[in-house]
């Protein structure tokens, strides 16, 4: 059991200006079904070879945090409940818990790794399409923003707040 980065996180002014920096710094590209646009929270791009994601999160602070850059993991077996349960028996701590906040299976968790550095729990991807289904179904759950699933062209980072009403990609 394992977990596996789903994007790196950039916390910044102008999600929308520094991705569009990185994509043509990187060569990066965007998702054509989601695209970047100006005054968007949040912004994705990625490497097509790779499929490497970064996620661009505009945050009000009018100071950036100094830890700006985080991993956003998710569970490769577990749900994100076992692995929290996991990761809090290895030295994890639990920092903001933001399931739910965006209705039931949804949302993800902020935790510390045992030198303080922040990276975030996301639902995995198994979690992601049962979500999904039960939303195609005429059901309430879908996909939240970030913490959602495979983008359909490519690892689109689901999982952090974006201009998408349910709240960040997770």
């Amino acid at each position: 059991m394992s977990l596996f980065v789903s994007h790196t996180t950039v916390d910044c002014h102008d999600a929308y200006g520094l991705s569009e920096w990185w994509r043509a710094a990187l060569g990066y590209t965007s998702d054509p079904e989601d695209p970047n646009l100006p005054g968007h929270e949040e912004c994705a791009i990625f490497d097509r070879d790779t499929g490497h994601t970064l996620l661009f999160l505009q945050v009000p602070d009018q100071e950036l945090p100094a830890k700006r850059i985080h991993f956003d993991v998710r569970p490769r077996e577990r749900t994100q409940d076992e692995e929290i349960h996991w990761l809090t028996q290895h030295g994890a701590v639990p920092l903001a818990d933001h399931r739910g906040k965006h209705g039931p299976g949804t949302g993800w968790l902020t935790m510390a790794d045992p030198e303080g550095n922040q990276f975030c729990v996301l639902r995995s991807e198994a979690e992601v399409a049962d979500a999904d289904r039960v939303a195609s179904d005429g059901g309430t759950l879908g996909e939240d923003v970030l913490g959602g699933g495979p983008s359909p062209v490519g690892p689109k980072a689901t999982e952090a707040p974006t201009t998408n009403p349910q709240g960040p990609l997770m």
